[in-house]
């Protein structure tokens, strides 16, 4: 295969790309040849700082409070990086070479020259919650099931030097949710154009007359057009704040729940006290038998029963919020949960015996559950009145 590098001039800086595929040992060696070949000032990685800990030291994770990441609503972040994660490592362990070996390559040819290494990726959370909050509801919910359902493991398929090719033309991400960016076309603009403008930046931006950057193969031909661009990276490095639309409708469904039950009382106390129980049975059910779906602690689907009414009028906090917490209390992972969880996310059976994926699934499912309940409750209560 002939070599994929890309020589570009910028004012008075020489830039060599190199186009990688993240679990190949060709890509390794390419990496360890052209940086111990040109020697250069600085050696770009396509890593942002929390994914180069991660590569430096892969079982860091494992460190992870389950408890505070329900607290700080990251449940779904954690999610997506565990079945990337899980991915790239199955990806890894078909190809015989270690998950991020020509980033670690990189990294360790850069200090052994003395050459500055530059962490040129965007933040993975920042990439995460962009494209999070672009998409509505029904999206997220349906890319969550795409993501299950693409990952699912299949221990016979081995990859073709046509997967090979194809990786080397993709980074890891965009290898991943390659089906997915056809459903989703915001997830392409944001997972890819974007990162493009941003490694261009960060690249060009290296301290040193020559500089060397890895990257994944799909970012080459992006970067190569960018560099010679001038762009303010503030835009595409902030968090975008959830819709206006998003928060009026967050309030404004509670408020609809509490108009009918009081309106129903206007009419006659039994219309009341029918209409509330109605609408509990709905949201409070449907949240608990998610729950139940998930496997969940006796208590932990009790608690989804109780507290699903309070998700509904404080959207805030959600039901899920209450029964990840009860759950992570009575059923603490252990450290072999911890140590399986790669391996185990790949595969539905595993997704219910691990204790760390269970909590997480519990969180979304109970949400879920309570969704559908407050449209299904809210429905019922509306044909009610006309009834």
């Amino acid at each position: 295969m002939e070599q994929p590098i890309t020589r570009l001039s910028y004012q008075e800086k020489e830039i060599i790309l190199i186009a990688t595929a993240h679990v190949s040992k060709e890509s390794v060696a390419l990496v360890k040849e052209v940086i111990e070949a040109e020697e250069p000032s600085s050696v770009c990685i396509e890593l942002d700082d929390a994914r180069y800990e991660t590569i430096r030291n892969p079982q860091a994770w494992e460190d992870t409070d389950i408890v505070q990441v329900i607290k700080t609503k990251k449940v779904g972040y954690l999610l997506v990086n565990l079945v990337l994660s899980s991915y790239q490592k199955k990806m890894a362990k078909q190809l015989d070479t270690p998950v991020g070996g020509e980033m670690l390559q990189g990294i360790a040819s850069a200090e052994a020259l003395g050459a500055e290494i530059v962490l040129a990726d965007r933040d993975i959370q920042t990439t995460f919650l962009r494209i999070w909050r672009e998409l509505s509801f029904w999206e997220k919910s349906k890319l969550l099931v795409s993501l299950f359902v693409s990952f699912e493991d299949d221990e016979e398929e081995e990859l073709s030097e046509a997967d090979l090719a194809t990786m080397l033309e993709s980074d890891m991400l965009e290898s991943a949710l390659a089906d997915l960016r056809k459903e989703f076309p915001v997830i392409g603009q944001i997972l890819v154009h974007e990162r493009d403008i941003y490694l261009a930046t960060k690249i060009k931006e290296a301290p040193g007359q020559k500089i060397v950057a890895v990257l994944g193969g799909a970012h080459v031909p992006g970067v190569t057009k960018e560099i010679f661009n001038e762009h303010d990276l503030t835009a595409i490095s902030t968090i975008p704040p959830a819709k206006q639309s998003t928060k009026i409708i967050g309030w404004l469904f509670p408020a609809a729940i509490v108009a009918l039950v009081v309106y129903s009382f206007f009419i006659s106390v039994d219309t009341g006290w029918q209409q509330l129980s109605t609408w509990l049975l709905w949201n409070s059910g449907l949240a608990a038998l998610f729950t139940l779906f998930s496997l969940g602690h006796p208590l932990t689907i009790l608690t989804s029963f109780v507290t699903a009414p309070i998700g509904t009028l404080n959207p805030l906090v959600a039901v899920g919020f209450f029964a990840g917490i009860v759950e992570a209390t009575l059923r603490k992972p252990t450290v072999h949960d911890l140590q399986h969880v790669q391996e185990d996310i790949s595969s539905l059976k595993g997704f219910f015996k691990n204790r760390v994926l269970r909590i997480l699934l519990v969180v979304i499912m109970a949400n879920i559950g309570g969704v559908i309940g407050n449209f299904i409750g809210g429905a019922d209560m509306i044909r009610n009145l006309f009834a």
